[in-house]
């Protein structure tokens, strides 16, 4: 590693592998790191840990060959290649850089700073800096040395006219984007691909002989042979042709390649779903690691509540009365029993992190043969489960609880809407709903325990509407409808609720490491921020400067009668952090929680599937320890759920430009759902699809964006737009490449001036108005990628 081209690693730079071999002495020097237990329990053969090298070059005071360095050090020849991989990947991650004379610095000290590079479509970017200080501006320029997603090392260059940092790129530390896909072009005898990621403006050219015969317009898959770089554009060939981009379920193919999301089973994966046994047997019967036995729950009446169309069930319910409180019963899919750490199938899901949902089509984080097989709670069937057994208080406290292995046979399959049937009218019940509808009626007892407890606790209740495609046997939208929920579903929430507080404190209790679910409240900025604008409104927080989720269910209550209280809940809710996994337990705020885990739907999500080998540990008196470390688990799950939601947005956003397509020119009602500096979103009234109405088209005025109002307010008619407002919008333009839609507003929706009534009478008289519209173009050409 003594020049700066060596690259010939292999280390990831969460995983960093040592030769195993016995423990030797190590020089003085060494054995001041602090960190060294540390790297003693994670490795048989301890490296000097990263801080150690961090502090070492700061104390150095200049810039140290690795060569003088593993001197110092005492690093021996054995250890040589895994502690140039641990430079390599602390040169990968910015945390030290290799000068042209293979000399090891740090970033800080030669005014250089590390991070992400974030594209915009429009073809400037920026730095998101590792340490999480203010972004810097790149421009066009600085942006045609990379791609969106890099790891790069950037100077601070000044400050831009809108008073921006601004940076230049001094390195590229990482090309992350190796594969892309877009829409195949060709112009002049040149063929390129545009990315379906807009936030890659730069075209891929095609080699001559790279286009696998894809035709224009087709959806390919490029695999990018050339980066980019300050005089040359990326260059690619074509690996996969998807398709035409109208084809059904072209959507989703083209969501699962941009945001590189795996929907491939490796062979050794199908291989051991094939081999997995389609039914419980004998042997699986047996004590889990050999001492803890499975208990027999054939006999209960458990059942699973789920919606009309799922088909994994993850989850089985039963409660009856015990004295003047409940005994409830979650058991849950055994999946552990099915997926072993290390075994291809636990690859494959450490890689999904969860299963996807678009509609119409799942992406499993397992094969069909166990998410809707083996490990899926189907009625009149043995299935292994895992089962949190509670004593529940009748204020609905939760006074006990027993986790154990059991083998169960869920007595019926309910929906959501038909157990909400049953509960309103016990005399629709046929005669097997009859035998269980006492257990049913017992669970909304509970409910409604559950539900008081809620309140007292003082957790957090935001009222969202979730929407539904139907679409005809042609595969086409037929209509966006919302999802309602009744108190079947709420009913199910608690229950998983209580089984999942139960897995978080068990786990505490004995002290076991494992992924919390985390949320926490609002950072002091966007406490200030909600704050501001709370005192337009004349209303106030409670809890000061640590607001408790108690204040702001508080408020919640306060405002739901209000005109505005969907806007001031949107605000609430924005103030508030995303909830991520972490084996550091900072509790739920919205839940009002100190300690949640989530182990309801291991089918579905690898966090729960974690959850249940942690408990089977302490059942057996033994610890879990994961192939990786907790915390770059909890990091790779976080992401996962990221990617997923962000996937499934995009999905959304296409299906509903495609169902609008047919829409251009008719009128709709909806209401002011975002306000922008560039105009507002509008979500319309029935169909629940939403679009732009941007400044431009708000009339002959200047319109200013108030940030703290979130309000567009015109200089000369003092007209006022704002979040809630409702709107009467025509829809003018569909753009199904961007996912967008434009509407305008009517005629008699915009400010009555002058010129913007002479402009009106040219358009209904077919005069001339090119510069009106031109100006128009133009600014949506502007507003383009900061819509999303």
């Amino acid at each position: 590693m003594s020049t700066r081209k060596t690259k010939n690693f292999s280390e990831s730079s969460s995983v960093e592998r040592a030769p195993k071999r016995r423990s030797r002495k190590i020089n003085a020097l060494r054995a001041q790191d602090p960190f060294l237990e540390r790297e003693r329990e994670r490795y048989e053969s301890p490296l000097p840990s990263r801080e150690y090298v961090l502090q070492l070059l700061n104390d150095a005071g200049a810039p140290l060959y690795v060569e003088d360095l593993a001197r110092q050090l005492g690093i021996t020849e054995e250890e040589g290649l895994p502690f140039e991989r641990r430079l390599r990947a602390m040169e990968r991650e910015g945390q030290l850089m290799i000068n042209r004379k293979g000399a090891l610095c740090l970033p800080a000290k030669i005014d250089l700073i590390a991070g992400k590079v974030l594209g915009h479509a429009d073809g400037f970017g920026f730095l998101q800096p590792d340490d999480g200080s203010e972004d810097l501006f790149l421009g066009p320029k600085e942006m045609d040395k990379v791609l969106h997603g890099d790891r790069v090392l950037v100077r601070q260059m000044g400050v831009d006219r809108r008073g921006r940092r601004e940076g230049t790129i001094v390195e590229v530390l990482e090309h992350v984007n190796s594969r892309l896909v877009g829409r195949f072009r060709a112009e002049r005898g040149v063929f390129y691909v545009t990315a379906e990621d807009k936030r890659i403006s730069q075209e891929i050219l095609i080699e001559p002989k790279g286009t696998l015969g894809a035709t224009v317009g087709q959806v390919v898959m490029v695999e990018l042979l050339t980066q980019p770089a300050r005089y040359t554009q990326p260059v690619g060939k074509v690996i996969e042709i998807l398709g035409n981009y109208a084809d059904p379920g072209m959507e989703i193919e083209i969501a699962l390649r941009k945001h590189n999301l795996p929907h491939v089973f490796s062979d050794a994966a199908e291989e051991q779903a094939a081999k997995t046994p389609a039914k419980v047997l004998k042997k699986d019967w047996k004590a889990i690691h050999g001492t803890v036995e499975r208990e027999d729950l054939r006999e209960l009446p458990l059942v699973t509540i789920d919606g009309e169309t799922a088909r994994d069930f993850d989850d089985a319910v039963y409660a009856e009365k015990d004295g003047k409180g409940w005994r409830l019963v979650v058991a849950i899919a055994d999946v552990s029993h099915y997926v072993q750490p290390g075994d291809a199938l636990d690859v494959t899901s450490i890689e999904r992190g969860n299963s996807v949902y678009f509609p119409r089509r799942v992406i499993p984080m397992l094969p069909e043969a166990l998410s809707n097989g083996i490990c899926s709670l189907n009625p009149d069937v043995e299935r292994l489960c895992m089962v949190c057994d509670m004593k529940i208080s009748a204020k609905g406290k939760i006074k006990k609880y027993r986790f154990y292995p059991a083998v169960m046979r869920s007595k019926m399959r309910f929906t959501y809407t038909r157990v909400w049937e049953l509960l309103q009218d016990e005399e629709r019940a046929s005669k097997a709903e009859k035998k269980l509808l006492p257990h049913l009626q017992d669970l909304y007892a509970l409910f409604q325990a559950f539900a008081k407890a809620r309140g007292v606790r003082g957790a957090i209740d935001f009222e969202t509407t979730e929407t539904e495609m139907r679409f005809d046997e042609h595969g086409k939208i037929r209509e966006i409808v919302p999802v309602v929920r009744n108190d079947a579903h709420k009913l199910i929430e608690e229950c998983m609720l209580a089984a999942n507080v139960s897995a978080a404190d068990y786990l505490i209790k004995n002290e076991h490491p494992v992924l919390f679910r985390v949320h926490e409240g609002p950072t002091p900025e966007k406490l200030a921020y909600l704050r501001e604008y709370l005192k337009t409104c004349g209303l106030t927080l409670g809890g000061d400067d640590d607001p408790q989720a108690s204040d702001y269910a508080e408020l919640l209550g306060k405002i739901r009668e209000r005109p505005d209280a969907d806007l001031l809940q949107t605000m609430l809710l924005r103030s508030l952090q995303q909830a991520v996994y972490t084996p550091a337990n900072a509790g739920h705020f919205g839940l009002s929680y100190e300690a949640y885990a989530h182990f309801t739907s291991p089918i579905r999500r690898y966090p729960d599937l974690l959850v249940h080998r942690a408990i089977k540990a302490v059942l057996a008196g033994k610890k879990y320890k994961p192939a990786m470390k907790w915390e770059a688990l909890g990091i790779q799950c976080s992401m996962t759920e990221r990617r997923a939601d962000d996937a499934s947005r995009d999905v959304s956003a296409w299906l509903k430009c495609y169902y609008m397509q047919d829409k251009v020119g008719e009128v709709f009602e909806g209401v002011i759902s975002a306000v922008t500096s560039f105009g507002m979103f509008v979500l319309l009234d029935q169909v629940y699809v939403e679009g732009l109405v941007h400044v431009s088209e708000l009339g002959s005025d200047y319109f200013h964006f108030d940030e703290a109002r979130r309000e567009l307010r015109g200089e000369r008619s003092g007209r006022v737009y704002r979040m809630t407002d409702r709107l009467k919008v025509k829809v003018v333009r569909v753009d199904l490449e961007a996912s967008k839609i434009d509407f305008t507003l009517l005629e008699e929706e915009r400010p009555a001036s002058p010129a913007g009534k002479a402009v009106a009478a040219r358009r209904k008289t077919g005069g001339s108005v090119r510069t009106a519209t031109k100006t128009a173009q133009a600014a949506k050409k502007a507003a383009g990628g900061r819509r999303h």
